[in-house]
């Protein structure tokens, strides 16, 4: 507001004439107060504004640490989208003028109002987008989005040399297509609970309100009421502080979904051993581990004997049944530190960190007797399973691919003999490597 001070008083009915020349087109009221109420009033205003202006600057400079942090481009779109709407609000609310250089640019030109008005409403419309992923999900409104995007530029272009009132009609004309619209993404959003478009659609709906109200302020569609220069700020800062916490949880979400993926990709589903990349995966660590503290590493390759004959007598979910409860009893066997992970259909591999090929045999004639001691109780049917395992020791220099094959060449051998026994493969000379024990 702009106060003339009046030191004489003002005697009743004595006449007082004011000329006024404004850059805009919003209707200025004019009433005469009390100096003491002007400055309560004034008071009020400059806390509630720099409220507000710190509030923007706070959620700017978050945007943008989090934006340089993380790398989520949401939050350069928010970041982009309050910087501009805080150059609107210091440029309308006088605060630019704090800053001489800036207030001979800004404050008294038209112009620099509008091209940050329409910077804001093209951030705001990127990010919704990109929030959204209209493109994917809302095809049509996204090319309608585009052409009003398309608009906003040229309008940008245009004000930086003109300052032609067509510029505020068409400028107005696209706000009231774009706000809109970015409302109808978020409402049809929800409609198809995306629970991105909530986050959305509770930020937009108190900012297209007002707007919607300001545009027709600003086109004498309907009365200027007061209390909007205290709303629009507000709406500011409400509508970014739910859009971060939104896109806060949107990251949190993907991570989430990115860690179950992980998890799913680390364990076996059916039996919640570890899958057969993380076996490999953990194998590759531990003979790293071996070869730079040279400490002993062993693997025991084992699988059921007959299993096929479980499942055509039994059905799947028998075998299934009885793979799960090897898998338990095995695990029970093992310490801490070794890893159990299931190498494909029934057959199971034991990594033995700190482990040699004597104690690892011994390890999986535990893990033998586990199984065999007594049947297995699926469901009312009792089964008698055995095991048939191989063990090998790493030897320095060797592949997790050679380990694993001679494991693996160990197991065969124990089924060869009869099965329901082990079988260590320890080469001593490269000419003996296929030598059993």
């Amino acid at each position: 507001s702009i106060v003339y001070p009046l030191p004489g008083g003002l005697a009743r009915g004595e006449p007082v004439y004011l000329r006024v020349h404004s850059l805009a087109s919003t209707p200025i009221p004019l009433s005469i107060e009390p100096l003491e109420l002007v400055h309560r009033n004034d008071l009020a205003h400059v806390t509630w504004r720099t409220s507000v202006l710190s509030m923007m600057a706070m959620l700017v400079l978050l945007s943008l640490g989090l934006w340089v942090g993380i790398g989520e481009r949401s939050y350069q779109y928010l970041a982009l989208t309050l910087a501009a709407q805080s150059v609107y609000l210091l440029c309308i609310g006088g605060e630019i003028r704090a800053w001489p250089w800036l207030a001979d640019r800004f404050s008294e030109d038209l112009r620099a109002i509008r091209f940050f008005t329409l910077l804001g409403a093209l951030a705001s419309s990127n990010f919704v987008a990109y929030y959204l992923s209209l493109r994917q999900q809302q095809p049509r409104l996204a090319r309608v989005l585009r052409v009003c995007n398309v608009a906003m530029v040229a309008l940008m272009a245009v004000s930086v040399v003109s300052d032609a009132d067509i510029i505020s009609l068409l400028g107005n004309i696209v706000l009231l297509v774009t706000m809109p619209g970015l409302f109808v993404a978020g409402v049809i959003g929800v409609w198809r609970r995306q629970r991105e478009a909530y986050f959305v659609l509770l930020s937009w709906t108190p900012m297209v309100t007002v707007t919607v109200l300001r545009v027709g302020e600003l086109q004498r569609w309907w009365p200027f009421t007061l209390w909007m220069e205290y709303w629009i700020p507000l709406c500011c800062v409400m509508s970014g502080l739910v859009l971060m916490t939104g896109v806060t949880y949107r990251i949190q979400q993907l991570r989430r979904d990115r860690d179950r993926a992980n998890e799913l990709a680390t364990f076996d589903r059916l039996t919640g051993a570890l899958a057969r990349t993380a076996v490999e995966e953990r194998l590759a660590a531990q003979i790293a581990l071996a070869t730079r503290h040279g400490r002993p590493l062993s693997v025991v390759f084992f699988d059921i004997d007959h299993f096929k004959r479980i499942n055509d007598h039994h059905g799947h979910r028998m075998g299934d049944q009885a793979l799960r409860i090897v898998v338990k009893r095995a695990r029970n066997r093992l310490r801490a530190d070794d890893l159990l992970g299931r190498y494909g259909g029934d057959e199971l591999i034991a990594l033995l960190p700190d482990t040699d090929g004597i104690r690892a045999e011994a390890v999986a004639e535990h893990l033998r007797e586990a199984v065999n001691c007594r049947p297995l109780s699926v469901d009312g049917t009792t089964l008698s399973l055995s095991l048939s395992l191989g063990v090998a020791e790493w030897m320095p220099g060797e592949s997790a691919e050679h380990l694993i094959e001679r494991a693996d060449a160990a197991l065969y051998a124990s089924k060869s003999a009869g099965r329901d026994r082990v079988t260590r493969h320890c080469p001593t000379t490269p000419q003996m490597e296929g030598a059993m024990t």
